[in-house]
């Protein structure tokens, strides 16, 4: 049995309906140890044999047997896999990856053995030494000449140890030293036991090897043994695989740096667009943060006051009184923490130290809604203990406001007694605190308040109690709206609600929509950037068909095309993201250092969510781009692309 068999093969181009025959019956035998010329005239179907030898061809009609099996039912993945292991391609015009050095084109045969990545270097570095390239393993094609480049081209067919060695024309481009020095290591492959066929038009090429097939027509003219086939090698020792993931990851990045300026641009145009969005969520959170501050200094967000709803546009705040039954009701509220009576009176209040006297507006007892932070200087009042406002505090001590804290003063009240006789209430309080300005009432305990009208044996209820809410502010919103439900004998509102809870929640809200909007806005560029990849990868595509035959011609997938050109797209959104994140910080920087010496806070916030979407949103528009450029590259023709000039 024939190591290497053809049968009957027949292959026909078609123009419209026009049929035009290449191939019209080829019956053939190769034995291992064989040096094989094909001879016959251009466009006899040299090359179109060749290439259904080589399993690029796979529409004929006959049948090509390896070893006793038919390739002629073999699918596209077995189909690599017999290029990968068992044939070896020489082309004429060498076809070398031109942004790879003789090393590494070398090694694209070798990336798809077992072999370790230093095993594949030392396997390369050997080769090339046998073809004299040991000294030229760092250059580039063309710094080679023609010669050199066909021993390159001869070391990567021969890397991953193929059984048969396919030579197109090795020699049409050499003048005849090199044709000499070529031809002498065919000879030699041949010799250590592969079959080596030659397809050339020149008879001084032909009459180098054992035999002379002369095709002509389309068919079979002469089969001549010209001498001794050598002697059968050993089966390929070297198991193989489509090139790894990791394999097309080095190769994008080559590619990339052997185009660096385009690259460069790319990944500055795509990183605007990644830059836009972050800056802009942390704006965002910068500016709801600041707010938040701003607010949360001032008041407790998570507290609420709440009194009875009563007619009239001024209601007299001494007439309501919160029962025990409403309390238990607001207390019986998901989420409600606790409830404190207060009191509140507006108007009739006056303060007094020494000579100096200042009316106060309103009164109101210290609870949940107002914080101890806002306290400038001092503690939160005890019971005989008075807190005072800046502004209080400046009318009765105008150059030394803060002083009164720890003295003695006297606190008068006018109110009606139980005949609804007018009567001064008074009582001396010690400050305990100065807050600031704009937290509201000078304020006491709901103890010491009670005791002032327990002066005049007046009995006081609470006209409003404290609601503290557990959580974060996001659960005031619910607990307002429970409120607001329960109605009144005349079906409105039975309670009002005092609080910022939720309007911070509100404000939050309407923030998170401003920044999405504007973050969708920025996002346009992004689109940008996606139709600007698409427009770099399907260039690539076409700069780079060639490649994409040889790398076909080689053994790879059509999966393992696909990967290149998705390597080469997460690497652009790999670094466009990292520019973006890069400016995105420095501007950060610059942002929040002018703001400290104005606000005092830092406006911009960039957050790790906010770097980690950066970075997956740039690679997940990148690898989105490259979905049609990968997949017009993994469709393209081996034979066409190897054509393509």
């Amino acid at each position: 049995m024939a190591y290497l068999e053809l049968r009957d093969i027949k292959k026909s181009y078609y123009l419209g309906s026009q049929e035009f025959p290449v191939l019209k019956g080829i019956n053939l035998s190769f034995e291992q140890g064989e040096f094989v010329s094909i001879l016959g005239e251009s466009g006899g179907g040299k090359t179109t044999l060749m290439n259904i030898i080589g399993g690029l061809d796979s529409s004929y009609t006959g049948d090509v047997v390896l070893n006793g099996n038919s390739l002629r039912h073999d699918t596209n993945k077995q189909l690599d896999a017999y290029r990968r292991q068992t044939i070896g391609f020489i082309f004429q015009n060498f076809n070398l990856i031109s942004h790879l050095t003789v090393l590494q084109n070398v090694m694209v045969s070798l990336e798809m053995t077992t072999l370790s990545h230093k095993e594949q270097e030392a396997r390369a570095k050997e080769l090339l030494d046998q073809v004299g390239l040991n000294e030229h393993i760092k250059k580039f094609p063309n710094q080679l000449s023609g010669g050199q480049k066909q021993r390159v081209a001869i070391a990567r067919a021969l890397a991953s140890d193929p059984e048969i060695i396919i030579a197109d024309e090795p020699t049409g481009a050499l003048d005849s030293q090199n044709t000499q020095e070529i031809l002498e290591l065919l000879d030699q492959i041949a010799a250590d036991g592969k079959l080596v066929i030659t397809v050339t038009h020149s008879q001084t090429v032909a009459n180098f090897g054992t035999r002379i097939v002369q095709l002509a027509d389309g068919v079979i003219s002469e089969d001549q043994s010209i001498k001794k086939p050598y002697t059968a090698g050993n089966e390929n020792e070297l198991s193989t695989h489509t090139l790894k993931f990791g394999a097309t990851l080095r190769m994008a990045l080559e590619n990339m740096r052997y185009n660096l300026k385009r690259n460069i641009l790319i990944i500055i145009g795509a990183a605007i667009g990644i830059f836009s969005v972050i800056v802009m969520l942390g704006l965002g959170n910068g500016v709801q943060g600041y707010i938040n501050h701003e607010i949360y200094s001032q008041v407790n967000p998570n507290a609420l006051q709440i009194t009875k709803n009563v007619s009239g546009s001024d209601p007299d705040m001494t007439k309501i009184d919160i029962s025990s039954k409403d309390k238990s009701r607001l207390k019986g509220i998901k989420n409600v923490k606790n409830v404190e009576d207060g009191y509140y009176v507006q108007g009739g209040t006056q303060l007094r130290s020494g000579h100096k006297t200042a009316a106060v507006s309103f009164m109101q007892t210290f609870n949940a809604p107002i914080l101890k932070k806002s306290i400038t200087k001092g503690t939160t009042p005890k019971n005989g203990e008075i807190l005072l406002t800046k502004e209080i505090a400046a009318k009765l001590n105008k150059k030394h406001p803060y002083d009164l804290i720890g003295k003695k003063i006297t606190f008068y009240q006018n109110t009606l007694n139980k005949q609804k006789r007018p009567v001064t209430l008074s009582k001396t309080l010690t400050v305990s605190g100065v807050a600031k300005a704009n937290t509201g009432s000078t304020s006491v305990t709901y103890q010491t308040m009670k005791s002032l009208y327990n002066t005049q044996k007046i009995a006081i209820k609470p006209n409003f109690v404290s609601l503290e809410i557990k959580g974060n502010v996001k659960n005031v919103k619910p607990v307002e709206n429970k409120i607001k439900a329960y109605k009144n004998s005349k079906h409105k509102a039975q309670y009002i609600i005092t609080g910022v809870g939720g309007f911070v929640d509100t404000l939050n809200t309407y923030i998170n929509l401003a920044v999405n909007v504007l973050a969708t806005i920025a996002g346009i560029s992004l689109l940008v950037s996606a139709i600007m990849i698409i427009v770099v990868l399907y260039i690539s595509v076409s700069e780079r068909t060639k490649e994409i035959g040889i790398l076909r011609a080689l053994g790879a997938s059509r999966g393992s095309i696909r990967n290149l050109f998705f390597s080469e797209a997460f690497f652009i959104g790999l670094f466009s993201s990292i520019l973006a994140i890069g400016l995105s910080g420095g501007l950060a920087l610059i942002a929040n250092h002018i703001a400290q010496s104005g606000i005092h806070y830092q406006i911009m916030q960039i957050t790790t969510g906010n770097v980690l979407f950066g970075l997956i949103i740039s690679i997940v528009i990148s690898l989105l781009a490259a979905l049609a450029p990968a997949g017009t590259a993994a469709k393209l023709d081996p034979i066409q692309s190897l054509s393509y000039e």
